[in-house]
């Protein structure tokens, strides 16, 4: 069947992305948004507006709320868009108990990746490599084990076990800094995903990070090229490149073909993007490290280098298209052309130390940059 009507869970950019794609396939489109929001772009953009209750970003992430407004609107679907509930299974199992479509992998999907032990285990029996690294919770204990059993030389990253974003995450590489690392992963990956569990893997020091987008219909599985994230900052991408522009043929091969496999081993729906790291100092060793079974942020890279409107592409997929029927298998994927690059530009101050902090306020023509290193 295909969608005539959708309500769209999420809010500015990506929720006039995705206003704009169902606009074109004649999809009506309901916003949602609590009274504080009113007046976000997103929610004169598209055809229909419903309020949520309750204020902030916790309005977004209000489960029975967001599939009441879907229930009371009519609508055929839900797009969560990224971030807010756009991984959370227990969402998309409410959609489906509602009778709506939720636009993305399935719950039980969505549970395997949000787990990021899970998902290495799903990796190993694919035959795809990991880091070497702890399955599943972690003690503290067992965290020193495992740093002790690396060597002389040996360095790990903690990681939260659900979540992502680069929050829950510290790379130690001397033994005494485990015990307060660990702390803070823990709190951090608890106040932002209510879990506080943790793992450990060995930490690549010279590692690039590419990710390969992929899209299936439930059935079949294509890839759509990679990208590559390595400049980072505190675990936060800031320059994507599609395609990677120094990856050897060889091991972009390898990688596609290692998502794929894993991706077609859950009967993948939808949109998803599987990450691994390269090792800088041998290109021919690479690992699989987690899964975003969503619509990324940089998406936008992909299609500007293969011309495909991925956001269409997984409404159309929701309504019950295949790849076939769209031209998206593996033969007719273009090949890239050219490159595209996205940046994230954060809002920041320097202080005296040089150190970025977060920083709000209004940018302006004649304010001219200050700070360490800086001259007007």
């Amino acid at each position: 069947m295909s969608l005539s009507s959708l309500l769209i869970a999420n809010r500015g950019e990506i929720a006039i992305r995705i206003t704009r794609a169902a606009a074109e396939l004649g999809i009506e489109t309901v916003a949602v948004h609590p009274a504080d929001d009113a007046r976000s772009l997103h929610v004169h953009k598209a055809d229909r507006a419903v309020v949520l209750p309750g204020v902030g970003a916790a309005a977004y992430l209000d489960i029975d709320a967001v599939v009441a407004a879907a229930r009371d609107a009519g609508v055929d679907a839900v797009h969560p868009g990224y971030g807010f509930l756009s991984e959370n299974a227990a969402f998309a199992t409410a959609c489906a108990e509602a009778g709506i479509q939720f636009i993305g992998p399935s719950a039980e999907t969505l549970d395997g990746f949000g787990d990021k032990a899970r998902a290495r285990e799903l990796a190993e029996r694919c035959g795809v490599a990991v880091l070497a690294g702890t399955q599943g919770p972690t003690s503290l204990e067992g965290v020193r084990a495992f740093f002790d059993s690396l060597g002389d030389g040996g360095a790990v990253m903690i990681k939260a076990i659900a979540g992502g974003g680069g929050r829950g995450m510290r790379p130690v590489h001397v033994r005494a800094d485990l015990d307060e690392a660990y702390e803070r992963c823990q709190s951090e990956a608890s106040k932002a995903f209510g879990s506080g569990d943790v793992y450990v893997e060995e930490l690549v020091g010279a590692a690039r990070h590419v990710e390969v987008q992929v899209i299936g219909d439930g059935a079949e599985v294509s890839h759509v090229w990679e990208r590559e994230c390595t400049l980072q900052r505190r675990n936060q991408k800031l320059i994507e490149v599609a395609p990677s522009p120094t990856l050897p043929a060889a091991i972009r091969d390898r990688l596609t073909d290692a998502a794929v496999k894993m991706a077609r081993k859950v009967g993948y729906t939808s949109l998803g993007t599987f990450e691994f790291l390269v090792d800088a100092e041998d290109e021919g060793r690479f690992a699989f490290i987690e899964a975003n079974a969503r619509l990324q942020v940089e998406h936008t890279v992909t299609e500007e280098i293969t011309g495909i409107d991925l956001v269409r592409a997984q409404l159309e997929i929701a309504g019950g298209a295949t790849l076939a029927s769209l031209g998206l298998t593996q033969d007719e994927i273009p090949a890239p052309r050219g490159y595209a690059v996205q940046c994230r530009v954060n809002t920041e101050k320097m202080n005296k130390k040089g150190n970025p902090l977060p920083s709000g306020g209004t940018l302006s023509a004649f304010d001219p940059p200050t700070g360490p290193g800086l001259r007007t």
